[in-house]
């Protein structure tokens, strides 16, 4: 999946919280939201129109990140839940190096409780 197909695919599946999402759709689109967050930050300290447009960027794209990074979960074999871990005081920093590596891992090859195995074309 290329960049483009995966911020399309999640946009297009901004609600959706079932079924499984690769590695590339994942990190595309975590890749254009850390982008723009950060290219807001940069930008805003010249002009603070650029801090109030990633203020709306942050608010258009958390839905469609919660969603795809439940399908990643999903895809590992593991709840959706276990992003919420990583806001825990005290027990976040810990909790989101585990995440990291969760998204990192290869999903299951094999239909889990979530879904069928994602077929990409190469």
């Amino acid at each position: 999946m290329n960049f483009l197909t995966s911020l399309k695919t999640c946009f297009q599946k901004f609600s959706d919280f079932k079924g499984r999402a690769s590695r590339s759709e994942f990190w595309y689109f975590y890749l254009f939201s850390m982008l723009g967050t950060y290219g807001s930050i940069i930008l805003g300290i010249q002009m603070p129109l650029f801090f109030a447009l990633g203020v709306i960027f942050g608010f258009i794209i958390l839905d469609p990140a919660l969603a795809v990074t439940e399908r990643r979960l999903h895809d590992t074999g593991k709840s959706g839940w276990w992003q919420l871990t990583a806001y825990i005081p005290y027990v976040g920093l810990i909790a989101a190096i585990i995440l990291i590596v969760i998204w990192c891992t290869e999903g299951e090859k094999k239909k889990n409780k979530y879904g069928k195995p994602i077929k990409l074309k190469r």
